[in-house]
């Protein structure tokens, strides 16, 4: 196939990054990939669908990794697999000797092993630049869901009108399901049992960088968990904070310790954010060297040293956030054409192991079997956002009072980077806007 041909029916057919921001995956496909990268990291505690998932299509997901090295023409093609995943990595030992350009690379438990950064670093000892994309290095990453839903579509002809969810937490039946874009949160969690806690909180995504979510918001493509939390869970009242408020606690105890930088993954890797040297200068209103803040905008915002390092239970990751939605809104770029300095000769000592992690943030006792359903829930109605994606949102091509048929498109492509958006159930249009369209089930 050529490289043109499936770009097309990856954006007809909706495919974008399943988790994180949503890139659109046809933009991802270029004769410049040497080497293409799937990631099985789960990169937050409690996830599960990925390996889950895996396990259970291993043959059809390898054969469209494989068709996508192809279609490229990458000399090959690496699945990044934590060996903690014993079932998933046997289910790929199955079939590896038939895909010969094809390799299992297993990963430790560590966090943030998904980050893609860490994750080609890992995987092929290369070092993505400061504010640099994967394909400068020669790669390619794309997680396992999207990959399936690759599959879908070239073989089964089927766009993206579904995800898998993982519910976990206070939950009575923790399960990973198949729902219907556009449905509500309070719709998946249900296919979980009862809720075990009062005044539950639904933690979307996951415990380090998810965020907190309402029972009425929408399944999105990009949609990996929900955690329902107690009210007064370490990472709800984290997440609850107000940053005006930590500013002050940052001046007044931040003990200077370091050990946020220290366990900072970017900056193992060369990257010049140090969250340590923004603390100071941020909390004292010392503004000599602007580097520690223009240099925000190298944070990943993977929570280590908010979540796990500071003894203090400071909040560099949060400041650091705001201080990227302020470059950004004074119009101030990353700097340019950084060249990373070598890797830190003491990373190997500071990773963070998983189990401590959840340990830490009180998990532990969260980290049980979410079986994976696959029977797609129904519900009665949807409303399906244009934009669940990075680019532009998809337009409309339907009216109110439309019949649809599921796997229709409902909103086309718009100019520049965007995907196709399609009818996740059989029904009627009752509202299109710019922002959403809903279907009420027949």
């Amino acid at each position: 196939m050529e490289i043109k041909e499936l770009q097309k029916i990856l954006q007809e057919s909706g495919i974008v990054g399943a988790g994180g921001a949503g890139f659109p995956t046809y933009a991802k496909l270029t004769d410049q990939a040497r080497t293409i990268l799937m990631n099985c990291a789960e990169c937050e505690p409690l996830l599960k669908l990925h390996r889950q998932l895996l396990e259970k299509h291993a043959y059809e997901i390898m054969r469209t990794f494989q068709m996508v090295a192809d279609t490229v023409g990458a000399s090959e093609a690496i699945i990044g697999i934590k060996k903690s995943y014993v079932q998933t990595v046997n289910a790929l030992r199955q079939h590896i000797e038939e895909f010969p350009g094809m390799r299992i690379h297993l990963l430790e438990e560590v966090y943030p092993m998904g980050d893609e950064v860490v994750l080609i670093y890992e995987a092929t000892g290369r070092v993505v630049r400061p504010g640099g994309l994967p394909i400068e290095q020669g790669v390619a990453v794309f997680n396992v869901e999207t990959i399936y839903n690759v599959y879908r579509a070239v073989e089964q002809k089927k766009p993206v009108t579904d995800k898998y969810v993982s519910v976990v937490a206070e939950v009575e039946n923790p399960v990973t399901v198949r729902v219907p874009l556009g449905c509500t949160l309070d719709e998946v969690v249900a296919t979980a049992g009862h809720v075990t806690t009062k005044d539950a909180v639904y933690f979307v995504g996951g415990p380090m960088m998810g965020r907190i979510g309402s029972g009425s918001d929408p399944v999105t493509k990009t949609t990996n968990a929900i955690l329902v939390l107690p009210k007064d869970h370490v990472i709800v009242e984290k997440k609850n904070r107000t940053s005006s408020i930590d500013l002050k606690r940052a001046a007044s105890i931040c003990c200077q310790c370091n050990t946020c930088t220290d366990l900072c993954p970017r900056h193992n890797l060369g990257h010049p954010i140090d969250p340590a040297r923004f603390m100071r200068a941020a909390s004292n209103q010392d503004f000599q060297d602007m580097n520690p803040y223009v240099n925000a905008s190298f944070c990943s915002s993977c929570g280590v040293c908010e979540m796990f390092a500071c003894p203090q239970s400071l909040a560099p990751r949060t400041l650091l956030a705001d201080m990227k939605a302020g470059l950004r809104k004074g119009g101030i770029k990353p700097p340019q054409g950084v060249i990373p300095k070598p890797v830190q000769e003491s990373r190997e000592f500071r990773k963070v192991p998983e189990e401590r992690l959840m340990a830490r943030l009180g998990l532990t006792r969260y980290d049980k079997e979410a079986p994976l359903d696959e029977t797609l829930v129904h519900v009665s109605k949807v409303s399906i956002p244009l934009s669940q994606h990075i680019g532009a949102p998809a337009k409309a091509i339907v009216a109110a009072g439309d019949t649809v048929t599921r796997g229709q498109m409902i909103a086309a492509p718009a100019q520049g980077l965007s995907v196709g958006i399609h009818a996740s159930i059989d029904g009627k249009v009752t509202e299109v806007t710019d922002r959403h369209i809903v279907i009420a089930a027949r």
